[in-house]
């Protein structure tokens, strides 16, 4: 009797015929590889991708149930991914600031937040320069309804995009 194996192709299982099993030991143990599939992990994060030729570093801004909180800095490599958050997202709006590392420049808009010079997590947005902290520009991503979102910078001839 021919029995079926399973093939993973982009994140989901096919069942294939190509070998045999016993007459008992086949039937059973392909039911037991079915029911163990189940549905596959929902990915939920927010992530940025750095599609320029140059280093970055990325500091995001967002509000949670204890208020608005910035931190920073993720140092992302030239053509490179980097999750900023993981988990469904809390929110519809999150903010983000980064810098260019080799050539100078920033990405940066209008909402002003905290940051500081090393790594970071600050609580609030409020009065940055009193309590020792840089106030800096920060643009929005609006994820609309979505639980996942990638944010890409590109390069200066383009402006940051998400999706």
């Amino acid at each position: 009797m021919l029995g079926f194996h399973l093939i993973w192709t982009r994140g989901r299982a096919r069942l294939a015929a190509p070998f045999a099993w016993g007459r008992s030991f086949g039937p059973a143990l392909a039911l037991v590889l079915l029911a163990s599939l189940g549905a596959s992990p929902a990915y939920a994060d927010l992530k940025l991708c750095n599609t320029t030729a140059s280093r970055v570093g990325v500091a995001i801004g967002y509000k949670d149930a204890e208020g608005w909180a910035t931190e920073g800095w993720w140092n992302i490599a030239s053509h490179t991914c980097e999750t900023l958050l993981k988990g469904v997202l809390i929110g519809r709006f999150y903010y983000i600031h980064a810098v260019d590392y080799d050539r100078g420049g920033e990405w940066a808009g209008t909402l002003y937040m905290c940051t500081d010079d090393k790594s970071f997590t600050v609580r609030d947005t409020k009065e940055c320069v009193k309590r020792g902290y840089k106030r800096t520009g920060f643009f929005e991503v609006d994820t609309g309804e979505e639980r996942d979102w990638t944010v890409r910078l590109t390069d200066p001839e383009g402006e940051a995009k998400s999706q």
